[in-house]
């Protein structure tokens, strides 16, 4: 008997990795060869959307093409000043109005729970939040987009903490209320470390959808100097009058890429404990 259990585990690790791997070839490994093997090319030969090497290298060119006439430096500083403040303040107030939510029983506060919950579903108002932005004096700028993208992702991080913060032992915030802590230094000593694992999903996930927004970007970012990355390359794409130039494209769609890959590469194994440990957890 545990012969064949160890037999039927010999085989089923193999096989799953064999699955995982025919489902990413066609799917991920194809799309991003093809992606950054055009980028190499010169403009004739990669409107032929092949996979093969370049018969002429045009790296220099193209590369240096995105910098000087695709604002790409411009696009990077705009896409880090929407992002960097929309996960900290998602996550920190998120995570607090989770707390809340996990710990209390009363009916107004789950109202408001599933209310909140519901933005993950629900397109955010747009029209209603412009004209709020007008009032304030920050339409068309950064900042409101900031602040319209922490509204808007909110709901995500308030949904993926408070079952996790159901399942954690509430004695230990007692026994720090007993030693005299504050709520707020209960919070950060001992409920904030706790939810670090799946804070880090959360973050994941806010990075990824934030980094590439473009629907509510046009709509919210009217210049060109406050474009984040998936402005300037729509507007890079489109300058072309003859037509689509898949070098500078894919060029310019590798260096947008580029740093979330160079983030997962740097924290590649925390992301990944974090991933498991909030799976087991919650």
């Amino acid at each position: 008997m545990t012969s064949n259990r160890r037999s039927a585990q010999s085989w089923r690790k193999p096989l799953k990795y064999t699955l995982l791997s025919v489902f990413a070839i066609p799917w991920v490994v194809v799309p991003a060869w093809m992606i950054l093997v055009n980028s190499f090319k010169a403009e004739g030969e990669a409107a032929l959307l092949s996979l093969e090497l370049p018969r002429s290298w045009a790296i220099v060119e193209n590369y240096s093409a995105v910098f000087v006439q695709g604002n790409y430096l411009a696009g990077l500083r705009n896409s880090l000043l929407v992002v960097v403040p929309t996960v900290i303040v998602v996550l920190l107030l998120g995570s607090m109005a989770s707390w809340a939510y996990a710990r209390s029983g009363r009916r107004a506060t789950q109202f408001f729970f599933y209310l909140t919950s519901l933005s993950i579903l629900l397109p955010p108002a747009v029209i209603p939040t412009i004209f709020l932005l007008k009032g304030m004096g920050l339409d068309g700028s950064i900042a409101g987009y900031s602040l319209m993208m922490m509204g808007a992702r909110m709901g995500l991080v308030v949904f993926l903490t408070t079952g996790f913060v159901r399942s954690l032992p509430i004695e230990l915030e007692e026994a720090a209320a007993i030693d005299g802590a504050s709520r707020l230094r209960t919070y950060f000593s001992v409920l904030l470390p706790m939810l670090r694992s799946i804070l880090l999903v959360g973050a994941v996930l806010i990075v990824i959808v934030v980094w590439n927004d473009f629907f509510f970007a046009q709509l919210m970012l009217k210049t060109s100097a406050n474009a984040t990355l998936p402005l300037t390359l729509y507007s890079f794409a489109s300058a072309s009058i003859s037509g689509l130039s898949w070098n500078l494209v894919f060029a310019h769609l590798v260096m947008s890429s580029l740093p979330l890959v160079v983030i997962y590469l740097l924290a590649q194994r925390r992301i990944l404990a974090g991933l498991t440990e909030g799976g087991l957890k919650g």
